[in-house]
C-alpha cells in the first residue's frame, strides 16, 4: 500500500513539472526574424477562419494558439507591437512570425522583408 501511494505521489510531482516547464517555455522570450504579409492575401480566410486585412495588428504563428496576444520586438531599434495570432506560417525554417503590413511599419521598413525580432506573450 505505501509504495503504492509513493508512486501516485511521484507521478503527480512528474505531472506537475512537465507541465511547468511547458508553460515556461511557451511564456520565455524568444527570438527570430519576422517577414510581413504581401498585399495580395487581403480579403483572403486566415487558418483562424478570419478575413485577412493587412491594416489589421495580426500575425501567423506556426504554434501558438489562435487568439494569442505576442509582443513583437525589433531587435535593431526597439520599437514594439502587439499583435494577435490569427493564422499559421510562416512556412519557412528561419522565420517565427509572419506580421501584417500595419504592425511591420509600426517596427521597422518594408523596404526590408525580414527583421530580426524578439517575442513574448502577453496577457
Amino acid at each position: 500500500m505505501m509504495k503504492r501511494f509513493i508512486l501516485v505521489i511521484i507521478m503527480m510531482i512528474s505531472t506537475l513539472g512537465v507541465y511547468s516547464f511547458k508553460n515556461n517555455a511557451t511564456d520565455a522570450k524568444k527570438t527570430s526574424y519576422a517577414s510581413y504579409y504581401h498585399d495580395k492575401f487581403n480579403g483572403r480566410k486566415t487558418a483562424s477562419g478570419e478575413i485577412f486585412d493587412n491594416s489589421k495588428f495580426t500575425a501567423a504563428n506556426r504554434t501558438l494558439p489562435f487568439g494569442t496576444m505576442i509582443k513583437v520586438t525589433n531587435m535593431k531599434n526597439g520599437k514594439e507591437v502587439i499583435v494577435k495570432i490569427n493564422d499559421r506560417g510562416p512556412f519557412h525554417s528561419s522565420r517565427a512570425l509572419d506580421i501584417s503590413k500595419a504592425a511591420f511599419n509600426e517596427i521597422g521598413n518594408t523596404d526590408h522583408g525580414t527583421i530580426p525580432v524578439e517575442y513574448e506573450i502577453v496577457d
